[in-house]
């Protein structure tokens, strides 16, 4: 045996007695300590179903009108519910604080309708995305069982022209903003991976599910409901443990054993779909809120903002620039920029690979974590959140360039500023189609993205 050169240093590991080294052990050790805590999860989770759950399914609201000294309640507006074959199934009228509710019998597709001609005087809608036929204002909506759905009717002076075009620019710039570092949490977690390791990992979303589903479980069930501040460090801290045993368990086996990435890539598609048919079972498909303070929105000129927002955008931007300065400044972020841009080169300088590429799937997962919980609390928690943004957080990578973290941040803000402003002007359940769109015209003009380096093929 050829004793170690000198001038390379001897990297030993260490496997304790009781993790097996063979693939189906280190497999099944992953999924065993996913069912035990996911079991433990489920118990609490199950057995708090309140009297909120079995309530009947509602459509409810408040109309206010918006001025310059504030919202202003609008009362005896006429509201009323049809079904998908125009038939009323209720109706109501807003009480003096602008609300109203309209319970529903069964689950279903039902539109609701606001008679303009009960405003008062001056009152009209300010958002020209509303369809209005025959002076009735309408909104499509799909009520799940025992859901209480919110609708909005954004009323004001009705004025058109360039002031209403450019609060609806200004208003939806920030919405974007704010969703595009929702995007990026999860979106540089992805891209360091896929530098690290080649790797696409189609299982991102769920990692992002898993972030939401914990602090829900935390805020709700852990030590009696914990405060929503404890319950996300809970949720970034599981969130880091779950992407280091998805690594560790499963695919630093498969790359031991010389596993080819497009193998690797299927087996991701099937942990995703795994993962969130699991998650389905234990959570069920109802939403679940997570427990907060709620404040009056805060007025900047002409943009509004609720306070959830300032601090989504404010721990984003805290976090996302903790995270540029740890790559820069730190030897672990040194050492993942050195992997991720030559593998073999780090290697022979005497970094323990397996163990960088480890510790940024466990950091990969906190961030996809965290970004999972403030999704969570900007909607509810769902099984899917994360699914269903996986398409957005790849198209923000891509654009900014896979294997380059700011390349990811830089992208998912613009991703995210394109998918809320391009509702001025199109449908918003055709929005997602639009940002994919201007990442085709992008990417045909740079292919390696924003901040991505070309490479020579053949």
């Amino acid at each position: 045996m050829t004793p170690p050169s000198p001038d390379r240093p001897r990297v030993v590991t260490y496997t304790p007695p009781f993790v097996s080294r063979s693939l189906p052990g280190r497999i099944l050790l992953v999924l065993c300590a996913l069912g035990l805590t996911l079991g433990i999860m489920a118990q609490p989770a199950g057995a708090g179903t309140t009297e909120e759950d079995e309530a009947p399914q509602s459509v409810r609201g408040r109309l206010q009108e918006r001025t310059e000294e504030g919202n202003t309640p609008v009362e005896g507006a006429a509201l009323r519910v049809v079904d998908e074959d125009g038939n009323e199934v209720g109706a109501t009228e807003t009480d003096d604080t602008g609300r109203f509710e309209i319970p529903l019998d069964d689950p279903g597709a039902y539109r609701v309708e606001l008679d303009l001609d009960t405003l008062p005087d001056g009152v009209g809608l300010t958002d020209d995305a509303t369809p209005v036929e025959d002076d009735v204002a309408f909104l499509e909506l799909n009520v799940a069982a025992n859901q209480n759905n919110v609708v909005v009717f954004r009323l004001g002076e009705g004025t058109t022209g360039g002031d209403t075009l450019g609060r609806k620019i200004a208003q939806r710039t920030v919405d974007g903003i704010q969703f595009g570092l929702l995007i990026a949490m999860g979106a540089i977690g992805l891209s360091l991976i896929y530098g690290t390791t080649g790797l696409v990992n189609f299982a991102h979303g769920e990692l992002v599910t898993w972030g939401g589903l914990v602090a829900f479980w935390a805020n709700a069930y852990l030590f009696g409901g914990l405060h929503i501040i404890p319950a996300t460090i809970v949720a970034v801290m599981v969130g880091g443990i779950f992407g280091y045993l998805i690594d560790r368990g499963m695919f630093r086996p498969l790359r031991s054993n010389g596993a080819s990435l497009v193998a690797q890539l299927v087996i991701t598609i099937g942990l995703s779909f795994f993962l969130r048919n699991f998650f389905q079972y234990l959570f069920g498909e109802l939403p679940r809120p997570l427990s907060f303070g709620s404040a009056k929105n805060l007025e900047f000129w002409i943009i509004e903002i609720n306070p959830l927002g300032v601090t989504i955008i404010a721990i984003s931007v805290v976090v996302l620039a903790s995270v540029g300065i740890a790559l820069q400044t730190t030897r672990l972020g040194k050492a993942m920029r050195a992997v991720a841009d030559n593998r073999d080169l780090a290697e022979s300088s005497g970094i323990d690979v397996q163990r960088v590429i480890s510790l940024v799937w466990c950091f990969g997962g906190a961030l996809a974590a965290l970004g999972g919980t403030l999704v969570a609390l900007d909607e509810r928690a769902k099984f899917d959140i994360g699914f269903r943004l996986l398409l957005l957080i790849f198209a923000g990578v891509t654009l900014g360039g896979l294997g380059t973290a700011y390349g990811a941040l830089v992208g998912s803000v613009i991703v995210g500023i394109f998918v809320n402003v391009s509702t001025v002007v199109i449908p918003t359940n055709l929005k997602n189609v639009g940002a994919l769109l201007v990442l085709i015209l992008i990417l045909m003009v740079r292919p390696q993205g924003i901040f991505g380096r070309a490479e020579r093929i053949g």
